[in-house]
């Protein structure tokens, strides 16, 4: 099982590149085509809620995420926020809206407080075609 692994600085803008590598590591690993896009899409909310999540205590620790091609193809993505802090409206609609979208389009998902501190884990994960993967 090949596992790639992305920090980034909690800015949205590093969003876009954890949805290509994303992508990437998915085309690899035998996700089907007609399931990059829910992929892509996933990525890039998991990765916007973590965002937002950190801005929204004013975090500056990384977002860590990563991309595994097991038995299926598994996402993670880690925020170091706590729950504890006030929050503007426009913030949590930020959040309500990346996680609202995550249950519509990921069939296989998992939101979860971290064991070891603040945070939560979005855990998402495909199924992958054996055959494409096989000669690499």
């Amino acid at each position: 099982m090949a596992t790639v692994r992305l920090e980034f600085t909690p800015e949205p803008a590093h969003v876009r590149t954890a949805r290509l590598v994303g992508v990437a590591v998915a085309r690899r690993a035998g996700v089907p085509d007609d399931q990059l896009d829910e992929v892509r899409l996933a990525i890039g909310e998991a990765c916007a809620r973590a965002v937002a999540r950190h801005q929204r205590v004013g975090l500056r620790d990384v977002v860590a995420v990563a991309f595994s091609d097991g038995d299926r193809y598994l996402v993670q993505v880690w925020d170091r926020a706590g729950d504890d802090a006030p929050i503007a409206d426009e913030e949590q609609i930020t959040v309500d809206v990346s996680a609202s979208l995550l249950q519509a389009i990921v069939k296989d998902l998992q939101v979860r407080p971290l064991d070891d501190g603040p945070g939560t884990e979005v855990q998402m994960a495909w199924p992958i075609r054996r055959a494409s993967r096989l000669g690499r």
